[in-house]
């Protein structure tokens, strides 16, 4: 009987959704909207989207105010949902009502892989985290750390990796590039491991960062497809559920390795005070195990999940939004010199200067490009979208729809987009399409700040990314190495759009 619970959707599912491919003429070219037919609900059109989901979205969300009731119908009533790109909603429910907002059972179904990470974890487990997290960011020596490594990983991977292609004078994909750094300098700067994943053989890949690359989109198609059909697809062990089962054989591999090997040096990091990842949460999981919090296994699973998503938020911020930033310089060469002079004029560099001997401190005073990274994560946020589900029933006041409230009852699944947040006139004027860093910075020259409910390019109110500062670092120190070096340019009729994934990618890469 459960088995026919997932082949019936699965088996009507591919008649509905051709049959309505060809009918639907929803409500003429103009409009985004989708009809919302009998039984099925608006999924036909949801789907036939799916390709270009993100874009798809935000049009929905100029067209309906910001927020939008989308019907799965009475054959995929698990599909209902809210979805909203509004401050104010994004207000509401990540800072004045945070405690009825958890990530919620939904949530943790699609996100199962990440297991009890940061980005999985609610209540009491999300704040030993979150304590557990700072006190790692916090400790002596931390940034420098972030320096030394970046610097590092910048000098003996990134630059001879560039280098030999400009010799070879070959195009390159600087998205799986700078995918394959910002591996590698997370992997040393927490975990005291050069995984080497980033060479001038790009064919090579280490199977845990590969594995990084192939799960953002599965785990996006489990917010569109029916449950039953991704639950089958599981049990069956095909298709995109098939690259998630691989990709947590990956990580269970990797991270076994990493952890008993910091096992070992565990001694040696306690007795010269270094910065250890392994310590502190080893003793979170000691001290609170037992004790009310609910691990859903022994230390060694909490310490991979953990790592997990330390890596995850120190890879995709950093490579995704240098992705994206390399990409509009390319059509903003005016911003490019702008980045450049400032790199010439704060840091005292000639065009054939060293640029690596600097810091934090330096860091602070590269205003220009802190608004040129500022707009590109406006843009391009690195998670594009959030799920939420509220404990009790609560009322969303939205700017949009007439200032209407919207009433949501308990566990309704609310689709929160943050790429379209970014997007919205209403929120960033007319000119909200356009890569415009001079709306950062402040009449006086310094910048602009913004509330994360209208900027969630680092998540909002108390799950705001406690390595913003750090990420910020590492990427000017990254971009500044090569906006100094090199002229990254398109090669010639590549074209970019983004990939329908949780995690923001381009499509087919950024080909220069």
């Amino acid at each position: 009987m459960a088995i026919l619970v997932f082949l019936l959707p699965l088996c009507i599912f591919p008649f509905v959704f051709v049959f309505f491919k060809f009918v639907n003429r929803q409500k003429g070219p103009s409009s985004s909207t989708p009809t919302n037919w009998p039984v099925v609900g608006m999924l036909p059109g949801l789907v036939r989207n799916a390709h270009r989901i993100h874009d798809y979205i935000t049009e929905l969300m100029s067209e309906n105010g910001a927020t939008f009731h989308f019907k799965g119908g009475r054959l995929f009533p698990n599909m209902d949902m809210l979805v909203t790109c509004d401050p104010i909603n994004i207000n509401h429910i990540f800072n004045k009502k945070f405690s009825n907002y958890p990530k919620g059972p939904e949530f943790k179904k699609i996100f199962e892989l990440l297991g009890d990470s940061i980005f999985r974890a609610d209540f009491k487990l999300w704040e030993l985290h979150r304590r557990a997290t700072l006190s790692v960011i916090n400790q002596t020596g931390f940034y420098t750390l972030v320096e030394k490594t970046t610097r590092q990983t910048v000098t003996t991977g990134l630059v001879p990796v560039l280098e030999h292609y400009v010799r070879e004078g070959t195009e390159i994909d600087m998205q799986v590039i700078l995918e394959r750094f910002s591996f590698d300098n997370t992997c040393r700067l927490f975990f005291n491991h050069n995984p080497c994943s980033l060479s001038k053989d790009l064919k090579n890949r280490v199977r845990c960062e590969k594995a990084l690359s192939e799960s953002v989109e599965p785990l996006l198609h489990r917010h569109i497809w029916p449950e039953s059909i991704w639950r089958l697809q599981s049990w069956l062990n095909i298709g995109n559920e098939r690259t998630l089962t691989e990709a947590s054989e990956a990580f269970d591999e990797f991270f076994h390795r990493r952890i008993i090997s910091m096992e070992e040096d565990n001694d040696y990091y306690t007795a010269n005070n270094k910065v250890n990842v392994f310590t502190v949460f080893k003793k979170v999981y000691e001290e609170n195990c037992g004790n009310n919090i609910d691990f859903s296994g022994d230390l060694r699973r909490f310490l991979k999940d953990t790592f997990l998503g330390l890596l995850i938020a120190g890879r995709d911020s950093l490579s995704k939004t240098l992705t994206w930033f390399f990409w509009l310089l390319a059509g903003n060469p005016f911003a490019e010199t702008k980045i450049l002079e400032e790199i010439e004029n704060v840091l005292s560099l000639s065009s054939h200067e060293n640029p690596m001997f600097f810091g934090v401190e330096e860091c602070k005073k590269l205003v220009y490009l802190h608004a040129c990274l500022s707009e590109t994560l406006r843009l391009f946020p690195p998670v594009a979208l959030e799920l939420k589900s509220p404990v009790e029933p609560d009322i969303l006041l939205a700017s949009g729809n007439n200032n209407n409230n919207i009433k949501v009852e308990k566990n309704t699944k609310i689709i929160i987009s943050f790429y379209s947040t970014g997007r919205m006139e209403r929120v960033w004027g007319k000119d909200c399409l356009e890569f415009k860093p001079e709306r950062w910075i402040l009449a006086g020259g310094g910048l602009r700040h913004e509330p994360s409910f209208r900027f969630p390019a680092f998540n909002v109110g108390p799950r705001s990314c406690p390595g913003k500062e750090m990420s910020f670092v590492e990427m000017k120190m990254v971009a500044v190495a090569i906006v100094h070096r090199y002229r990254v340019r398109l090669v010639e009729g590549h074209r970019v759009s983004t990939r329908g994934s949780v995690i923001l990618k381009t499509k087919h890469g950024l080909k220069v």
